[in-house]
């Protein structure tokens, strides 16, 4: 055999892996399933608005890397942590509703955004009633409630530096790097803290979790912000273009702010001369290696491959 070549997987643990597969993909399952059924409501236009935002899918990563952390630390029924996982992507969810109102997003997984249905006032009320939901699914786990607050306080001050730093034109890249580890990587690192915390895990692995959580969160914003530049509605299915336009995202932002009446000139150029999404590429592939490393001391399980996988497909997808 080559030193090229990959030794196949033996029998017993292809089938032990694939036993594990199968149960998370019903833990998933189970995730929907709550969060459709929280978001029940007699007022008919959130029980529409809602179910329509949750039943378009996603990626599901963040409840995904929750039920991985859970089972790399000896967890093993990944229905009783349906909850805690619904509260942290329905936290997601109801971000997703309120920023295509900030953006004037029409297209949001492949559908019509809840704001071009319903309106901006109906999905503003929407994302409330979502936030509101995070809520009742994590109240009975008290000791779980401050760090989703923390990471619930953090998205809000992450979008808002992102707006002040737009308006301010001072998007620079050390910004930048403190926007998305606020708006989006708190909440990856949430995940994974509660799904170490579900299963009793030592101080040592919620904290080595939780930073793991933390860099794949940075990569995975970071790629979102190259295939917003590169990618297409109907390849991403969400609106397109919209950081460029709106003078955000990795590629726009740069130490050498324009000063011009017209920012975007030189946002375009710079953008479009190339350097600055290979230096996205490279940089989110640097923290998921680095996220992998913080792992490595846990015992070798499905759980623990199947959370490098997740993180390497943070950085190797096209959607």
């Amino acid at each position: 055999m080559s030193a090229l070549q990959t030794a196949p997987m033996p029998t017993a643990v292809r089938d032990r892996q694939a036993e594990f597969n199968a149960a998370l993909n019903g833990g998933i399952e189970a995730v929907e399933q709550r969060m459709m059924d929280v978001v029940d409501s007699e007022v008919s236009v959130l029980r529409d608005a809602s179910r329509h935002i949750i039943s378009a899918g996603g990626k599901r990563v963040r409840p995904r890397l929750l039920l991985l952390a859970y089972a790399a630390c000896g967890g093993k029924d990944f229905a009783s942590v349906a909850s805690i996982a619904g509260a942290v992507e329905l936290l997601h969810t109801a971000s997703v509703v309120h920023d295509d109102i900030n953006d004037h997003g029409v297209l949001r997984r492949g559908r019509p955004s809840v704001n071009a249905i319903w309106g901006r006032t109906f999905a503003l009320l929407t994302g409330d009633y979502l936030f509101t939901k995070v809520y009742e699914l994590i109240a009975p786990y008290a000791q779980m409630n401050p760090i989703l607050a923390e990471a619930t306080t953090a998205l809000v001050e992450g979008e808002t530096l992102q707006a002040a730093a737009v308006k301010d034109r001072q998007f620079t890249r050390e910004i930048y790097y403190r926007i998305i580890g606020l708006k989006t990587a708190a909440l990856f690192k949430a995940a994974g803290m509660l799904g170490a915390m579900a299963a009793s895990a030592s101080d040592d692995e919620v904290e080595a979790l939780g930073e793991f959580g933390f860099d794949i969160g940075l990569a995975f914003q970071i790629v979102d912000d190259v295939l917003d530049v590169v990618g297409t509605p109907e390849q991403l299915g969400k609106s397109t273009g919209l950081d460029i336009a709106q003078g955000r995202g990795f590629a726009v932002a740069h130490d050498d702010v324009p000063a011009s009446p017209d920012p975007m000139l030189s946002i375009r150029a710079h953008v479009l001369n190339g350097s600055a999404l290979e230096e996205a590429n490279r940089q989110a592939h640097r923290f998921v290696e680095t996220a992998i490393g913080r792992i490595a001391h846990l015992p070798e399980t499905p759980a623990k491959q199947e959370l490098i996988a997740l993180a390497r497909s943070v950085v190797d997808r096209t959607a």
